[in-house]
């Protein structure tokens, strides 16, 4: 009985979180009709190319697709909504339409070459999760945590967008300056860390090597420089946020939970790009397919970049 309510307690936790996010965003007046179209939308993007096809052929790699998509999204409504600044409305709405652009393509790229017509591997990797924390019903985990994804969209991950849209100074602060460089530095160190190993996979191919460890360029810094730099982009926006979110400082309530939601933003990314669907799945397959790994694994950092 006490694992049951245990395991009940674990996903419903979860969605408390999200439910409480909304609840005091949408105490501030400018941020409701933002936050209705984006759940709308957001439900839509999800149901439609996420649920239904993983109901379908019981794979939740489609929410490769519906995030990033989801994110142009936000881009979008946070510049038709936003009540700031028009300059800084466009800077925001740009960041995460290139930063949906980018991933979006990339994953209809994935699908029109039939790399999602079996599931991924980090989604293959919920499946141990579920196992271990006792959840035997994949279809239901599946459609629960696609809905996590879908949530976070409309939640904690539009917040930056929400936040910076409508902020009506009509100059820009030195944070949101040095977040929006940052947001570009990283953004390009992520493409070019995907370059770099679609070079190297390329290349072994060529020479007919199997199974080999990608360790040249960023990768050799870090195990995961893609991930790493996805992050750092979220902890970009949250910067460049900063100024934004102290407009609301006489609020008293309302600027105390939004500097926890904020600074929440980045601990989730961090569970979810290493433990959830980055690193750490990323590694168990990696250590069973490459014989090399385990000795990369003890000479290179794993998230964090180690240059000595």
């Amino acid at each position: 009985m006490l694992h049951f309510f245990s395991k009940i307690k674990s996903r419903v936790f979860q969605f408390f979180l999200f439910l409480i996010a909304f609840i005091i965003l949408f105490q501030e007046l400018n941020f409701r009709n933002f936050l209705i179209a984006n759940a709308l939308f957001q439900f839509i993007i999800f149901l439609f190319i996420v649920c239904i096809p993983a109901y379908l052929t019981n794979r939740m790699s489609y929410v490769d697709i519906a995030w990033p998509f989801g994110l142009i999204m936000i881009g979008i409504l946070s510049f038709v909504y936003g009540e700031g600044y028009l300059l800084r409305k466009i800077s925001i709405a740009t960041l995460y339409i290139l930063a949906g652009l980018r991933m979006g393509i990339g994953a209809l790229i994935f699908l029109k070459k039939g790399y999602l017509n079996k599931e991924l591997p980090r989604y293959q990797y919920q499946r141990i999760r579920w196992k271990r924390k006792g959840f035997t019903n994949n279809t239901f985990s599946i459609q629960y945590e696609i809905l996590l994804q879908c949530f976070a969209n409309v939640t904690f991950l539009a917040i930056p967008a929400l936040l910076i849209s409508n902020n009506s100074y009509e100059s820009f602060s030195l944070l949101e300056i040095a977040g929006l460089l940052l947001w570009v530095v990283f953004f390009i160190t992520e493409h070019i860390a995907d370059l770099q190993k679609k070079e190297f996979l390329v290349k072994a191919k060529k020479q007919n090597l199997k199974n080999q460890v990608c360790n040249i360029g960023l990768w050799n810094y870090s195990r995961h420089p893609n991930y790493f730099s996805e992050w750092m982009l979220w902890n970009s926006l949250i910067i460049s946020s900063i100024s934004s979110l102290l407009t609301y400082y006489d609020q008293n309530i309302f600027f105390f939970g939004m500097v926890l939601i904020v600074i929440y933003i980045s601990v989730l990314m961090y569970q979810t790009l290493v433990y959830l669907t980055g690193a750490v799945p990323s590694e168990y397959y990696s250590i069973k397919k490459r014989p090399d790994y385990s000795k990369y694994k003890e000479n290179t950092s794993m998230f964090f970049p180690k240059f000595f």
